[in-house]
């Protein structure tokens, strides 16, 4: 096997989403080796959380920083229990949500599994157990906690399909599990509960409203992140970045711009941009947030120098892709 920080090019298999793929996929986790695999989120880029050498290949092959922490996949709440301590609102949380796309930050166990690579050296430890069947049942076949951030170069856009995957990262890693489109199409919620009010470290597919109604009171917004030395998972200015500078809230469209539409709005000078997707016609963060990604993908792949984004409001599953857009846009 290669060194822990090697990108040497390797063969990276198409497992279908049968008996054959799953154990295929497993033993390879088992083995230290890289596996993408669909979540209902996006596709996450697994490894053996508690094998240092498969995490630090998780960075080689994402040429992601070391101080961006990962999150830990289980195949089930009393799974992740083992991992971390969980307080009163930690445990709520996992009630409503888990299976979901909630990620929890709280403590790690005296005992956890998760190496202090994956931890990025906090005493905290990010924990999901997802909703999509085919990756529960990958993890239950692995049987240790997979370190799994989303499946592409680090900073580029999350893969919502297989072939976004290996797009990125084919060559680079042993397998991509094959599970079709995933549904929810922006990352997990984070939320950390270390003691104090849980802080919203993140928005993603659980709502604020929904952990509001959970919770009985907002979630505190965390802290601008530290730049130098992010809390949780997914936390850096520039992240989720196309190669095309991205320009927010569009009111009118110069020539030769690619175009991101959402809803009614057809700004004025639309006839002359060079490439136009639209998240949804009608309006649905859902449905716009399960297409972001794949129509960010689809306009940085036409050459265009900028993409354009027409306004769109930040109420719901909004705040998660206004978020993920803002990201796009940093300086970088």
């Amino acid at each position: 096997m290669s060194d822990p920080g090697s990108t040497a090019p390797v063969e990276t298999r198409l497992l279908g989403p049968d008996a054959d793929g799953l154990a295929a996929a497993a033993a390879l986790l088992r083995a230290g080796r890289l596996v993408a695999f669909p979540t209902e989120t996006v596709y996450g880029l697994g490894a053996d959380a508690g094998d240092p050498a498969a995490v630090a290949r998780i960075f080689a092959a994402k040429a992601r920083p070391r101080f961006n922490p990962l999150i830990a996949h289980l195949p089930d709440t009393e799974a992740a229990r083992a991992e971390g301590m969980f307080d009163a609102a930690a445990q709520t949380l996992a009630a409503a949500f888990w299976p979901g796309p909630l990620t929890l930050v709280v403590p790690a166990h005296p005992g956890t599994r998760v190496c202090d690579l994956a931890r990025a050296g906090l005493p905290s430890v990010a924990l999901r157990v997802p909703a999509h069947p085919l990756a529960r049942d990958l993890l239950a076949a692995v049987g240790r906690p997979v370190a799994a951030p989303s499946a592409n170069r680090s900073g580029r856009v999350s893969p919502t399909r297989a072939d976004h995957v290996l797009d990125d990262l084919a060559g680079r890693i042993a397998a991509v599990l094959d599970g079709g489109d995933t549904q929810v199409g922006v990352e997990s919620t984070v939320v950390a509960c270390l003691g104090g009010p849980p802080r919203l470290l993140r928005p993603g597919g659980i709502t604020r409203a929904a952990l509001r109604a959970v919770l009985g009171t907002d979630p505190v917004d965390a802290n601008a992140s530290d730049a130098e030395r992010p809390a949780g998972p997914g936390l850096l200015a520039s992240h989720y970045a196309p190669r095309a500078r991205v320009r927010l809230d569009a009111e009118r469209i110069a020539p030769g711009e690619a175009v991101l539409l959402f809803g009614a709005a057809r700004p004025p000078g639309l006839e002359g941009a060079r490439a136009v997707r639209d998240l949804s016609p009608a309006g649905d963060p859902a449905e716009a947030a399960a297409r972001l990604f794949g129509a960010l993908r689809d306009l940085d792949a036409t050459g265009a120098e900028t993409i354009a984004v027409v306004p769109i409001p930040d109420d719901g599953l909004g705040e998660a892709i206004r978020d993920r857009l803002a990201r796009a846009a940093a300086p970088r």
